[in-house]
Formats: structure tokens, sequence, C-alpha cells
């Protein structure tokens, strides 16, 4: 065992050797306590390995002094204090070679430290030199350390903070490269190699780098190749970012931009390029040299690159299938072309609505009576209208020849036009002022044939005047008219029987006729002296009952803010009845009428007595008719049961006359019936006091059942139904019973008028705004004399039909279909049939209890 440890020892000193090289002094400390460490193990795993043999020797001790009649326990002690001893021994001599090893490792490890605080003086005075400067950061967020300066020349202060504010002495390009390239050292470990320019033009390299514990970001000052090299550098990333920018400004146009090379291919195009050639992607364009334009199209922007660098034309093409203009830019170097295509396609559009938009202003102002001249900034005539031509009476020619508008004028004044003026030049001048003046002029002339005409000028934005020339003679003769149809008209109130009373906006009467000076009682001198009508109202409300003056007063004056038009009636103490109007004039005048309806009210109040008698009448007849109804019901619902038992073999039996009276009997009862069921029915409706079961409706089954109802009399006539429900809802809503009750109704009145063998059609389809049912027979259609009335009651009307009914069947349809909110009407012709169409709304919501 003791010749192990050094073998041992030496592992453990190679293996601190190693350490300390890699990590400085301090780690030289830990490896020295590491050795001394596994030495103090080595040195118990020593002692115990002695154990064995310290037992062996107390043995053949205790075999030894086995003669000399030692006991046991003295055995025992002897053997123990010679095992402590020899292990006292080996352990003293242990740690003297271990001490002097650890010496010797003291030595070699000083010498170490030595080597390694001179690596970092001269790895200090590397990085103090003048050409590099390095900023470290730690991991634990702590501010970064500053190592090494650059020279003055490349602009680089000396003062921390100055130096980190990188924006203040690096042009901002570069300050926003170098600091996006240190957040991602720092964040990321992603390493960088940069050339940042100083403000003063300097290139400086900047290298960043990451290490487990560091981020290091190094500048260095170049020399003057380098710097050079790095001024070529700085100027291909600004000529590259200069590039992107340009290319990203393109690419984000909406017009078609393209890159030739020499050999005519496509080398870039952006994105509206891509769209316009319907390609996904620009790669795509560039990749399979999709062309904007045609053939033909590009060899005249070639032909005309022989001659001229520069294309400059407007040239078609087809996108998406429609034909667009573009205005075509294209340049031609020595590397290549590039060109610009602008959709003009909307422009060319405007300028031809703009060109029709003038045809059409110049085709209104033509057709104008009123005579339209437009100059433009050089006084030139530019546009005149036929009613120009007319009112001066002036040729074609001279005026298609663009004159002068002075010359114009002088014109108008040697032909006679235009009226001599006192100073010629001076008023030459004025009208001609209209060019320099930003306001349009108004004149008047009075031409010598006795015309007045006004005369416009309205300045245009670009200089030139429109003169617009009315001609006011017709005006000033209708003003003329105008003043004699007032006078008329004063002298017309004066004599009419109704009372008429003006009032302007303070008050004060202006006009009244004498009409209502006698209706009032008032004296001739209230409108020459223009009293105000609070005073004619003090005198007008002893007069009336009940008196609207209030009233008038609060419209008069204002008071009144609504400014609506409205009538009234009063009745004086006397007995006279008067009907007022107020109405408002212009300039807020009101005016108030009064008539005298004194005998219109006493024949109007004579007749509503005679129509309260005549509605109590008409109550009278519908409680009659409906008592009388319900009376006649009980006896004929027994005489058809008899009827039915007399015809049934339980009873006996008859003979056929006696059947044959049997069934007359049972056939007008129930005639009888339906007319009374009718009666009844119409006096419901006529109470209001029908209510419709509203519920879904099976279209098809309701037809259905209305044609088993009527089958009897369709054969008897050899009549067939034709039922046409293509169209035809499933459902409605409605009052079921009361639907087939109409259908019957129109089913029957079409059999009584359809000829034998003939068919009636029987139609129903859904609408946008409801059901419509309409039934068509082939009869000889009812004329116009009766076409009035056949809705109207107890209106029998034979007209070819074989049954002369109580005339109450289209009257119950049309109350039944007015009672659901419907509608009923009649397409008829001679010798066409007839066809009633009954329409059924399709919400039943606002049906009206009763029909109308």
């Amino acid at each position: 065992m003791p010749g192990h440890a050094p073998r041992q020892a030496g592992k453990v000193d190679s293996g601190r050797n190693a350490d300390s090289g890699d990590a400085g002094p301090a780690a030289a400390g830990l490896a020295m306590g590491r050795s001394a460490v596994r030495r103090g193990l080595w040195a118990s795993a020593a002692v115990f390995a002695l154990v064995p043999h310290f037992a062996h020797a107390q043995e053949t001790l205790a075999a030894s002094l086995l003669p000399f009649s030692f006991g046991t326990f003295e055995v025992i002690q002897v053997s123990m204090l010679v095992g402590v001893m020899g292990a006292a021994l080996l352990s003293a001599i242990f740690l003297m070679r271990e001490r002097a090893r650890s010496a010797a490792e003291n030595v070699t490890l000083r010498a170490k430290v030595a080597d390694l605080n001179g690596a970092i003086r001269r790895s200090e005075a590397l990085l103090g030199l003048r050409d590099q400067r390095l900023v470290v950061w730690n991991d634990d967020h702590r501010k970064p350390e500053l190592l090494g300066t650059l020279p003055a020349e490349t602009g680089a202060p000396e003062e921390r903070a100055s130096f980190l504010a990188f924006g203040r002495w690096v042009t901002s390009r570069s300050a926003a490269a170098l600091e996006s390239a240190i957040a991602g050292l720092r964040e990321r470990g992603a390493a960088f190699e940069l050339v940042i320019e100083a403000q003063n033009g300097s290139p400086i390299e900047v290298q960043g780098r990451r290490t487990p514990a560091y981020a290091i970001v190094r500048f260095v000052s170049l020399s003057e190749s380098r710097r050079q090299q790095a001024r070529l550098k700085l100027e291909n990333q600004r000529l590259s970012a200069n590039q992107e920018t340009m290319l990203g400004l393109l690419d984000a146009l909406n017009m078609p931009f393209w890159i030739k090379g020499k050999d005519g291919q496509l080398r870039w195009v952006n994105r509206a390029y891509a769209a316009s050639v319907e390609t996904g992607d620009r790669e795509t364009a560039m990749r399979e040299g999709k062309e904007l334009f045609g053939a033909q199209a590009r060899e005249t922007i070639e032909k005309q690159h022989t001659t001229n660098p520069v294309f400059a034309q407007t040239l078609s093409t087809v996108i998406a299938g429609d034909r667009r203009m573009f205005a075509v830019t294209d340049f031609a170097g020595a590397e290549g072309s590039a060109g610009i295509a602008v959709d003009t396609s909307e422009i060319e559009a405007v300028r031809a609505e703009y060109e029709r938009t003038v045809r059409s202003h110049a085709d209104t102002l033509d057709r104008l009576t009123t005579a339209v001249a437009i100059f433009d900034e050089d006084q030139k005539l530019r546009f005149f209208n036929q009613a120009f031509q007319k009112l001066w009476e002036l040729d074609h020619g001279f005026l298609a020849s663009a004159p002068d508008n002075a010359l114009l004028v002088d014109r108008l004044r040697s032909d006679g036009r235009l009226a001599e003026q006192p100073e010629w030049r001076r008023w030459k001048e004025n009208l001609l002022s209209a060019y320099r003046s930003v306001d349009p002029q108004e004149h008047l002339w009075h031409l010598p044939d006795g015309r007045t005409i006004r005369v416009v000028a309205n300045p245009q934005p670009k200089g030139g005047v429109t003169w617009i020339f009315e001609n006011l003679t017709e005006k000033i003769d209708l003003e003329s008219r105008y003043a004699t149809a007032v006078r008329v008209q004063g002298e017309t109130l004066d004599n009419l029987a109704e009372g008429v009373a003006v009032f302007g906006p303070d008050g004060r009467i202006r006009l009244s006729n004498p009409a209502f000076n006698a209706l009032w009682r008032l004296s001739d001198d209230i409108v020459a002296q223009k009293v105000h009508i609070s005073a004619i109202r003090s005198h007008c409300d002893t007069l009336s009952k009940d008196s609207p003056w209030p009233g008038f007063v609060a419209t008069v004056t204002g008071f009144d803010e609504e400014r609506r038009n409205r009538q009234g009636q009063t009745e004086l103490v006397d007995g006279v009845v008067l009907r007022y109007g107020v109405s408002h004039l212009p300039n807020g005048q009101v005016m108030i009428t009064f008539v005298d309806i004194t005998d219109g009210v006493n024949v109007e109040r004579a007749l509503k007595d005679k129509n309260d008698a005549l509605e109590k009448a008409d109550q009278l007849k519908n409680d009659f008719v409906q008592h009388v109804s319900y009376e006649l019901r009980s006896p004929l619902t027994n005489i058809i049961g008899f009827t039915e038992l007399l015809s049934m073999p339980a009873t006996g039996p008859l003979g056929p006359r006696q059947r044959e009276y049997v069934e007359h009997i049972g056939t007008s009862s129930s005639v009888l019936l339906t007319i009374v069921n009718d009666i009844l029915d119409l006096a419901t409706v006529d109470a209001g006091i029908m209510q419709l079961d509203i519920s879904e409706v099976n279209v098809g089954k309701t037809i259905e059942a209305a044609g088993d109802l009527i089958a009897d009399r369709l054969s008897e006539h050899a009549i067939s139904l034709k039922v046409e429900t293509a169209f035809a809802p499933d459902l409605m809503l409605g009052d079921e019973t009361r639907i087939r009750q109409i259908l019957y109704n129109l089913l029957s009145n079409a059999v009584n008028y359809a000829p034998d063998g003939s068919t009636v059609k029987l139609a129903c389809r859904r609408l946008e705004i409801g059901v419509e049912f309409s039934v068509h027979d082939d009869g000889p259609g009812i004329p116009a004399e009766v076409l009035d009335t056949v809705f109207k009651r107890f209106e029998p009307r034979t007209n070819g039909g074989r049954r002369r009914g109580a005339g109450l069947g289209l009257s119950i349809v049309k109350s039944l279909v007015e009672l659901h909110g419907g509608s009923v009407r009649i397409e008829t012709a001679p010798d066409q049939g007839t066809t009633v169409i009954c329409l059924f709304p399709l919400n039943p919501a606002g049906m009206r209890d009763a029909a109308e």
C-alpha cells in the first residue's frame, strides 16, 4: 500500500496543474485544497490497511510471551500498546512525506501564478492599444466595462457615457444597425461584423462575440488601405439599402414596373406587374417570361430605343379580359432597360366623359332661349348658342371667326343694334372691365327697337367671361299686367260675398273687403286706420258664442309657432254660422276669410236627423232579418229531416209521383236553408260580430271538400272541374270553414252559368302578397252595365244562368274575403267567360273584425 501512494499523488498533481493552467490563481488554490483532501484520504486508507498486520503481530507476540505465563488480559493490553505505537509511527512518517510534497507543489504554484500575472499584464497592454476599444457586458446585467481607446481622428469620444451613446457620434444608419446587432449578440448570442461610419466620415470595424459569461464588442480603427476598403463597403451598404428602398417603393406601387437585362429577359418585376400578367407571384412571372404587352408593342419599344433611350407612349393591352390603356415609359441603358406603365384607362374614360359633358353642355346651352356667349382670357369668342346669334342677327361666319369682344361690341354699334352712348369709349371700357373683375357684373341695355336686355358678365376661373343676355321685355310687360291684375283683384275682393282680411307681420290690418266689415259689424275706417288685431278682437268677441279671435291673434302676432293653414267654424249670437279659414301668405302676412254657411248648416242638421232615423231603421231591419233567419231555420230543419225520413224504405214504399214530390220538397228546402244561412251570415257580418277561427288551412283538402259539395250539380250538367294547384302552397292561414264556403259559392256561381259539357277551372297559386284563388267558367260573361252590381245583395241576375237565386252568393264571397283582409275582383268579357279572383293575405294579423 505505501508503494501505491506516490502514483496516486502524481495523478492528483497532474490534474491540479491542468486546472491551474486553465483557471488562474484561484483555480490553483482550489486544486491545492482538493490535493490535500485526497492525500488525507490516502493516509487513512493506509492506516486501515495496516490493521490486519497489527492483528497478526499481536498473535505472534502473544505466542512468544506464552512461556512467560502472562495472563490473557495482560497480553491484550500489550498488543494494543504495540499496535497504537506502530500506527502512530507510520502516520508520522506518512505526514512528513506529504508535507514535503505539499511544499514542492506550493513552489510550483507560485511560479505559475507569477506567469499568469505576467500574461494578464500583457493582455491589458494589448487591450489598451489606441487603435481598438472593447465593450464587455457580464451576464449579471451590470454596466458594461470599456477597455482601450480609439484614435481621435475616428471621431469616437473618450468619455464612457458619450461613447456608449452611439447615435451621438455615429451616423443614424450605422447607429441603428449597430444597436440591432448588439441586441442580437446579447439576447441570442449572434456574432456579427460590421463597418460603421462615424459622423466625420471615418469608417470603424466592429466585431461582436459571445462567451459563456461575457458579450464582447470590439471597435477597431482601420489602416488607410482597410479604411478605403471599409468606405467602399459602406458605400456598397448604402447603395444596397437605397436599392432595397427603391425596389420596396416600386413593389408597393400600383403600377406595373419591370427591369430587363441585355438579352431582353425579365430580371425583376413588382407585384402589380405579376398581378397584371395574371401570375401568382413575381418569381413565376420572371421564370416564365410573362410579358405585359404584345409582340407588336414590344417591337415598337425596341425600335424607339434604337434612336432614343427613352420611350414614352400610350399602349393598350388586355388584362383580365378587359382592354386597358397604359402610359408606358421605358428607359434603355447599357446593361438593360427598365419601364413603368401607368393605367390611364380611367383617365381616358374621364376625358371622354368630360368631352361628352362639354358637348352636352354646349347642346343644352344651344337649346336655351337665353342668349349665351363665352369669351376666353384673350377676349376671343369661343362659344355662342343659337339664341345669341338670333338676338343680334349676326352671320355665322363672323361669329365662327372668333372675333374679339371689343370688335363684337363695335360691330353691334355700327349695325344699330346698340343704343348710342354719350361717352362710348368709357362705356365700352366699363363693360370690358369684367375681364379684370372677380365678381359678376350686371347691366341693363335698352335697345333701339324697344327691347330691354339684362346683361350678366360672369368671370371664369381661367380668365374668360361668360356673357348672358336675357330679354326682359316680356317680363316688364308681365309686371305691368300684374299690376293691372292686382287692381282688378282688389275690385274683385270688394265685390265678394266672402269676408276677407289680411294682417301684416306687425299685427295690423292691411286689407279687408266690405263683406268682412258687414259680417263683424265693423266700421269702414278700420282699414284706413290700420288698427291692430287686438282692437278688432275686443269688438268681435262680444258677437260670437265661441270666439275664434284669440286664436287669430296668436297666429297673426307669431305666438302660435306652427305656421299652418287651418279652418274652423263659429256661430254668432244672432244665429249666423260662419266658416273661417286661416292662410299664411309670404312676408309673414296672414289672410283670414269668412263665409256665411248658416243655410248649409241648417240643411246639414236636417240631413243628420234623417240619417239617424235611417240608421235606426237599418238596425231594425238587421235585427228583423237575423231574428227571422233563426226562426226559419228550425222549421226548415224539420221539413228536411222528415223529407229524408219519407225517402227511406223503412217508412214505407212511395209511388213514383210521391217520390218525385218528396225530392222536390227536399231540394227546395235545401235551397231555402242555403238562402237562410246566407242571410244569417250577412246579418252577422253587418252586425260586426262574426269571428274567424284562424288556423293553418290545408289548401288541397279544402279545395277537394268544396269540389265534393258541388259534384252533384257538375254531374247533372256534364260539367267537368279542372283544379290547378301546381303553384299553390300546402298551407295558408285563415278560417277553413269560411274558405270552403267561399270556394263553394264561387263554384256554384260558375256552374250556374257554365254551358253543358264545358269545364270549370279552379286554380290556386302563391304570390308575394298572398294566396290567390280563381274560378273560371265559359259562360256568356257579365255585361258592363251589370258588372257594378254583381256584389250587391238581393240582385239576382239570370244572364243565361240555370237558376235564379236570391243574389247573395257573390255578396257573401266578398264579405268573407274582406273579413280575411283580402280582396275580390272579376275579369270578364262577352262570350269569353267570367273569372272571379279572391286574394287572401299571407299574414292575417291585421285583419278587420268585419268587412266594410
